[in-house]
């Protein structure tokens, strides 16, 4: 048998698809307890990400291994460690990023508070500035900020992935930032 997983090692790093299926059907229980462990409170998505993210690092990244079979035991399972810590992180930064969002909505929409003319002279602007956008950023950032849709019933709406929206997000605020601070220097 142990010529076996060498062979598919072998045949994988030809680029065989059988080897590809070989190895996932064999390396996938510990794959996914390792993923698993360390992404432990995330949801499902975020663990199945992973999941594919390995095999495919393995799949592209298979004439970098050097070893026996019980070697590609344990690069496969280093690569997993890595790529779901990466997971893990990019998880942390949308779920901050969105707290932010939520916390700066509603702080913008209290009842009550006083509205000056300087804070509907910088919502103007930020309103002709989100008009500057792309169609699809526009209608994205409309739905989040003017109709309260959460990141994932806008993906919903447009047929994205939630992971699309928030990029889309993440970027388009980017831009308005930067296109902001440009006009400061222009007056």
């Amino acid at each position: 048998m142990k010529s076996s997983p060498t062979n598919f090692i072998t045949r994988l790093k030809k680029k065989k698809e059988d080897a590809l299926e070989y190895i996932i059907d064999a390396y996938m229980p510990l794959v996914k307890t390792i993923a698993t462990k360390i992404l432990h409170n995330r949801n499902r998505l975020d663990v199945d990400e992973c999941i594919n993210d390995v095999f495919l690092t393995v799949w592209q990244n298979s004439h970098q291994f050097k070893g026996e079979a019980e070697d590609f035991k344990k690069w496969i399972g280093m690569i997993t460690k890595y790529k779901a810590i990466d997971q893990y992180r990019q998880s942390e930064k949308r779920n901050d990023r969105e707290q932010q969002d939520e916390s700066l909505l509603a702080k913008s929409s209290t009842p009550g508070t006083d509205t000056s003319v300087l804070q509907k002279e910088e919502k103007h602007e930020l309103l002709a500035a989100i008009s500057q956008l792309e169609e699809l950023d526009r209608d994205i950032f409309m739905m989040k900020y003017f109709l309260g849709l959460t990141n994932m019933e806008i993906a919903d709406q447009l047929n994205l992935s939630k992971a699309a929206v928030d990029n889309r997000l993440y970027r388009g605020k980017k831009k308005l930032a930067s296109n902001m601070k440009l006009k400061e220097r222009l007056v």
